[in-house]
Order: C-alpha cells, then sequence, then structure tokens
C-alpha cells in the first residue's frame, strides 16, 4: 500500500466568502468602569459591625484568653514538677513574652494618644483663628514645634518658624505662617504617597486577572498609605490607631458619596471622555487608581494637624494627571477642577 498525501478533489466551483463580507460582531455593552476594588476595599473599612458582632468578639476574646491561661498555667506548673530547671526556664520565657505583648498594647495606647493630640491641634487652631485669639494661636504653633522636634527633616522648618514668629501680630498670619513654613513640605511628602499608591493600585488591576486580587491590592495599598500619611503628619503607626484612622477617612467618604468617579475625573489623563472606548481591566485600573488618590487626599484632611486653607486643598486631577499621566498624553491642563 502506497504512503503519502492524500488529495481529495472537490467539484465545487463556488466563490468562497470573503472576509469583509462577514458581518461585524457586536459590541457588548458591560458599562463605564466604576472602580468597583477600590468602592468594595472602602465599605469594608467603613462598615461598623453589629451590635451581636461586637458582642460576639467579646465573649470570643475573653474565653479565648481563659483558655490560653489555663494551659499555660497546667503547661508551666507540670514542668515545675517535672523538671525544675526546664520549668523555670520555661516560667522565664513566658513572662518575656507577656512583657512583649504589654510594650506592643503600650505602643498601640500611645499611637491612639497621638492622634487624639493632631485632632485636638487642628481643633484649637481653628478656635484660635475664629476668634482672633493670638495667644491660643501662639499656643498652638508652640505645640507643632514639640510635635515635631525629634524629627530631623523639620529643623530648618522650626528654626525658621521660631525666626519670623515674632512679626506676626494676629492670629491668621501666625497660623498661616505656621502652615506655609512647617505643614506645606510634610504636604508635598504625603502628596507623593498618593501618587504612589495611586500608581500600584492602577498598574495591579489593569495587569492581575485574578478574582478579587484588585480588591486585595486596593485594601493593601489604601491601608499603608494612609498610615504613611499619618506617620508624615506626626502620627504613629500602631495597628489600632491606623485601622481607627482608616475607618475615618472611608466612613467619610462613604457617608459623603465621594466614593465615585466619572470620566470628568480621568479627563486631564485621557484627554477626553474615553473610558468606554478603553478595555475594561485598564478602565478599571485608571478609575480606581483615581479613587486611590481621592482616599489619599481624604486622608490628608484627617492627618494634617492644621486645617487647609481656602483653596489650598491639593486637587485631586492633579494628583491623577501626575500619577497616571504617564500613561497618555494629557492634552488638557492638570489644575483644572
Amino acid at each position: 500500500m502506497a504512503r503519502g498525501p492524500v488529495l481529495i478533489e472537490i467539484d465545487d466551483t463556488r466563490t468562497p466568502p470573503a472576509v469583509a463580507d462577514a458581518p461585524p460582531v457586536p459590541d457588548v455593552d458591560m458599562g463605564a468602569p466604576t472602580g468597583a476594588a477600590v468602592q468594595m476595599a472602602a465599605r469594608v473599612m467603613a462598615r461598623r459591625p453589629s451590635r451581636l458582632a461586637r458582642m460576639f468578639w467579646w465573649v470570643a476574646g475573653a474565653l479565648l484568653t481563659a483558655v490560653l491561661t489555663t494551659a499555660a498555667w497546667d503547661f508551666l506548673t507540670a514542668w515545675i514538677a517535672r523538671a525544675p530547671v526546664v520549668g523555670w526556664v520555661l516560667v522565664g520565657l513566658t513572662g518575656a513574652f507577656v512583657a512583649v505583648l504589654l510594650g506592643i498594647a503600650l505602643r498601640e495606647l500611645a499611637a491612639l494618644r497621638r492622634l487624639t493630640r493632631i485632632d485636638g491641634l487642628r481643633h484649637d487652631a481653628a478656635q484660635a483663628q475664629a476668634s482672633a485669639d493670638l495667644g491660643a494661636a501662639r499656643r498652638v504653633v508652640d505645640r507643632l514645634d514639640a510635635l515635631y522636634r525629634g524629627r530631623a527633616d523639620t529643623t530648618w522648618a522650626r528654626d525658621r518658624l521660631a525666626e519670623l514668629r515674632g512679626d506676626q501680630m494676629d492670629a491668621a498670619g501666625l497660623l498661616a505662617l505656621a502652615d506655609d513654613t512647617l505643614i506645606r513640605p510634610l504636604d508635598q511628602a504625603a502628596e507623593r504617597e498618593v501618587e504612589a499608591a495611586a500608581r500600584q493600585v492602577a498598574t495591579v488591576t489593569a495587569l492581575v486577572p485574578l478574582a478579587l486580587a484588585d480588591v486585595v491590592a486596593a485594601l493593601t495599598a489604601n491601608l499603608r498609605m494612609i498610615r504613611r500619611i499619618a506617620e508624615i503628619y506626626g502620627g504613629r503607626g500602631g495597628l489600632v490607631g491606623s485601622w481607627r484612622l482608616t475607618r475615618a477617612v472611608m466612613t467619610h467618604l462613604v457617608a459623603t458619596g465621594a466614593v465615585a468617579v466619572g470620566d470628568d475625573l480621568l479627563e486631564p489623563v485621557l484627554g477626553g471622555t474615553i473610558l468606554g472606548k478603553l478595555s475594561r481591566r485598564f478602565g478599571e485600573g485608571l478609575v480606581n487608581g483615581a479613587l486611590t488618590a481621592r482616599v489619599g487626599v481624604a486622608a490628608m484632611e484627617v492627618c494634617r494637624p492644621l486645617a487647609y486653607e481656602k483653596d489650598a486643598r491639593p486637587k485631586v486631577r492633579r494628583l491623577v494627571t501626575q500619577a497616571l499621566g504617564g500613561l497618555f498624553q494629557s492634552r488638557s491642563s492638570p489644575d483644572r477642577e
């Protein structure tokens, strides 16, 4: 039997269909990107647990503490009875472990106290400016100097403020001087953190197709960003304090409806309202990055020891343009609001 290719002749003389004559593939309207990852992360962090849930965790914590304490007691007494030397070594290790836990608890209390201190500064500064009380404004400036006294990056600003504060004869002028000299450089560092977080969230959302990966990335990046912003303005990075601060920021955003974005916010980056023409994943990345920038601005307002002066609040569009503008050539001014 001969081996080789088999040629089958077809007596069909019809002309094959042309590709150009094929009907177009219908467009499936999936809607414009909405930044679902950041919106979901914001709602998760802003959600207040119910009273039943809080009671459950309180009872579970108390029960777990009792079980661990009893187990540790039985473990140590058994070892002391079996081998006294080993038992007392284990007692020492247990005591060191408890001491470390107490140190962590004290650090968390110090972080909460520092956040409360910054809130008090912002409140007292607003009252001093509203009442034109120069003495109260001077006390606020003294507390600001004490807040940043241990930081080398504020040495020049504090010296400059001490040199010029005597020339100010009214509360508004003194507080404005403190804002320009001491707080504005911190604003620039905080804005760089916001831009970095926005780029990270946009990149992960656009390039990682895994389910819920964008939500985890947005949640992690926003938590880290808010914590770094608090540290820049003088807060501490405690776990409880950071979570409390994050909840305050996200609750404010969700309550005011600010966790939403449209074409108008990304127009400086994209050069027009073309979100619907982008790929779904890429558009979601840009929107999530823009929402992260909006979260960062809210965090700056919450963490700042002095409230922003009128029209001095950083523009979200400018931050979005600086963070994401490298993806497209912007055809509009970044300072438009």
